[in-house]
Formats: C-alpha cells, sequence, structure tokens
C-alpha cells in the first residue's frame, strides 16, 4: 500500500495555520490573568455578569484548547478532528467579531451604546487589535482554515497508534496549563505592560510640566544701568552684595518658555493623598527606590500576601533604612483607611480614583498580582514582583 504523501503547498499552509492558533494560545497562557479579565469584558458586555466568577476558568480552558489544537495541527495529530475542531472555532469567531465590528461602528459614528469591548485579547496582551481588525484578521484565517478542512483526507496523521495520538495531544495540554499555572502564581514569563522591568514609568505616566526661565531686571538708581538677574541669582544676591536693594530698583520681570507642558502618553495615573495632592512625580522621579504595592481593589486583596511574614519583613526594611514604601489602590479614601487599619499598614497607600466600568486599569494592569510589588527608581522600574515571590525581594538600598 503507498503511503500517502501531503503535498507540499498544503503542509506550508497546515503549518502557517498552526502557528497562528500556537502563538495566539502562547500569549494568552503567559498572561492569564489578562485572559480573564478580558472574559469579565465580554460577558459584562454581554449582559451575563453572573459569570464572573467563572471567567479566569474559560480562559484557562479556552487558552489550552487553542494552545492544543494548534499543537495538534502542526504534529497531525488526529487531522480529521482537528480540522473540524479549527472550523468550528474559527466560525464562531467570525460571526462573534462581525458583531463586535458592527457594534463598534455604530457606537463611534451613530451614538449607540453596546458597551462593546474594544480589544478582543486575541493575542494577549502582544498584540492589541481594533474590533474591525480583528474582524478581518479573521477572514484571512478562515481561508486556511476551510483549505485545510476540505483537504482533511489529504493530510495524514502522524504514525502513532490511536492512544499515542491522544497521549501526544495531552503533552501540548499539559505544556499549556502548567504555562498558566506558573505565570497564574508568579508574573508572565514575558511581559508585554508599560510596567516591565527597564521601563521608564515616568516617562509613559507622568505629565512633564512646562518649564520657564524668569528674569529679573533692575536699574542702578545711580548711573541707569540695568542688571538682569535669574531665580537663583536673585536668591544669593543680597548675601554677596549686602547693598543691593539700596542701590538697584526693581524694573520688570521677563518670562520665556524653555519646554511646553507635555500631557504624559497614558493618562489617568496618579497617587491621591487624603489632601487630594498627587504624590505620583515625588516618588516616581526620586533618585532614591521607592517599593510600591499595587492593591487595585482593596475588597479582592489576598490578605494571606499582607499578612506574609515576607510582606512584614519588605515593610520593617523599608522603614527602618529609610526607604519609600507606599500602597496605590483604586479603592476610595474610607475604604483605603478601613483597609489600614484592619491590617495594621504602616505606610500610606495613595487613591488612583478611576470609573470603575471605563477605568483606565492602571493599578491592575501594572502588576498581574494583588498585592503586587513595584520597585520604582528614577522613573525606572527596577523590580517586579508577585506576592508569592516577596520572599525574593531585596531592601538594600
Amino acid at each position: 500500500m503507498t503511503k500517502q504523501k501531503e503535498p507540499i503547498w498544503l503542509k506550508i499552509v497546515r503549518i502557517a495555520l498552526a502557528c497562528v492558533f500556537l502563538y495566539s494560545g502562547f500569549t494568552k497562557a503567559i498572561d492569564p490573568v489578562a485572559t480573564g479579565i478580558t472574559f469579565d469584558e465580554y460577558f459584562t458586555s454581554f449582559g451575563m455578569s453572573f459569570m464572573h466568577p467563572l471567567s479566569m476558568f474559560f480562559a484557562f480552558c479556552m487558552t489550552a484548547a487553542e494552545f492544543t489544537l494548534g499543537f495538534m495541527m502542526l504534529f497531525r495529530i488526529k487531522i480529521r478532528f482537528t480540522a473540524w475542531c479549527y472550523l468550528l472555532f474559527m466560525v464562531f469567531f467570525f460571526f462573534l467579531t462581525l458583531w463586535l465590528a458592527i457594534a463598534e461602528h455604530l457606537e463611534v459614528n451613530y451614538g449607540y451604546n453596546f458597551g462593546v469591548v474594544r480589544d478582543c485579547g486575541c493575542f494577549g496582551q502582544a498584540v492589541h487589535l481594533s474590533n474591525k481588525e480583528t474582524f478581518l484578521k479573521n477572514v484571512v484565517i478562515m481561508i486556511p482554515t476551510l483549505i485545510v478542512f476540505f483537504k482533511r483526507k489529504s493530510i495524514p496523521d502522524i504514525r502513532l497508534t490511536e492512544l499515542g495520538q491522544w497521549c501526544f495531544a495531552a503533552i501540548g495540554a499539559m505544556l499549556v496549563f502548567g504555562l498558566q499555572a506558573y505565570c497564574f502564581r508568579h508574573l508572565p514569563i514575558i511581559d508585554y505592560s508599560n510596567w516591565k522591568v527597564g521601563e521608564d514609568v515616568a516617562q509613559n505616566f507622568i505629565d512633564k510640566p512646562a518649564v520657564q526661565d524668569i528674569a529679573f531686571i533692575y536699574r542702578n538708581t545711580a548711573d541707569g544701568n540695568l542688571v538682569t538677574l535669574s531665580e537663583d541669582e536673585l536668591m544669593t544676591i543680597g548675601d554677596e552684595q549686602p547693598d543691593f536693594y539700596d542701590t538697584y530698583e526693581y524694573v520688570d520681570r521677563k518670562d520665556s518658555i524653555i519646554s511646553e507642558f507635555e500631557r504624559a502618553p497614558h493618562e489617568g495615573f496618579n497617587m491621591l493623598d487624603s489632601t487630594g495632592s498627587d504624590m505620583a512625580m515625588e516618588i516616581f522621579l526620586s533618585e532614591e527606590p521607592a517599593y510600591i504595592f499595587f492593591m487595585h481593589n482593596l475588597d479582592e486583596t489576598n490578605i494571606k500576601g499582607i499578612q506574609s511574614e515576607e510582606f512584614k519583613h519588605i515593610v520593617n526594611q523599608c522603614l527602618e533604612n529609610g526607604i519609600t514604601v507606599v500602597g496605590v489602590s483604586n479603592s476610595d479614601e474610607e475604604t483605603i483607611r478601613n483597609f489600614r487599619q484592619n491590617n495594621n499598614i504602616p505606610f500610606p497607600i495613595y487613591e488612583n480614583h478611576i470609573d470603575p466600568i471605563k477605568g483606565p486599569f492602571m493599578v491592575r494592569d501594572a502588576v498581574r498580582s494583588n498585592p503586587g510589588l513595584i520597585i520604582i527608581q528614577g522613573g525606572v522600574v527596577k523590580g517586579k514582583y508577585n506576592w508569592r515571590d516577596f520572599g525574593k525581594v531585596k531592601t538594600d538600598n
């Protein structure tokens, strides 16, 4: 019996299709919390908020299914079954993204309000696509999906027994489940956020105030000569020339703009104290390290994290060594006050006030942990930790 051979062109199509699913599954798997948040948004958009407790479960399962299908397609495992699954998968998302693209168009151009999700999360946080771009992407992917489906009988299965093929597929599933579990318990192994280690978050999130030069003009009362002084010079002129104000009179002041006010690329991040003062600029731009605990929703903060010996050690070491240690949360001032009292938190927790529906959810998205720790020095992220990894934190100044 002649061995069935897969045409080269079909092999290229199949491998390309497998790589799309593998990449999509991988980018979701390394940040399962973000995928769970996306499910939350979809459930809210479709009026299914009661499903929120299951968001992480669906996130894990869908990501595992997508990656495993790509794995099976790549290695020709149960190819007829896999081709059917691909088709069903793509048909569902084809029509879902078609509706999302239409709904977004109606919202933007005609004032409708469907509460549509604006970022599908198809490639996790690695690639952001609008709903229109997502639909067009699915149109493109549907073409090789249909080719593989109709040519599925021309693609031989891998040379393994029935049980062997399912065991091989299980390896792919275990790989992606294991990756998701690790990244869920720690942090994404590849960080696509604007808060990754080495990122200049001051440049990303802090407005740059206008810089102006102020010149003060004085006239000598004896000979009429004019003298121009800067702010710094004016502060010290009295020490250098004790009789300056007796011999010179103020004439005018000239202001010149050196650099205009610049809005931060990502607006909405602040750290407000109880008086409403924003402490973010002072903390971010300090040349000394600042240990910032991110707790986006204090009602959901893992109490084990803030009651752990590792957490207490970090806080105590910072306080003893004069290192800045603070917290930031999206919860309101009263909730913050009660939380500090109930949990004996010795450092201030600043408020980042947001719309609970629309965000922006910068505190939540900064670190995939509640609580999570980010160390910032000179505006740059020096370290980032899940609460389970607080034992790895160094507090050497």
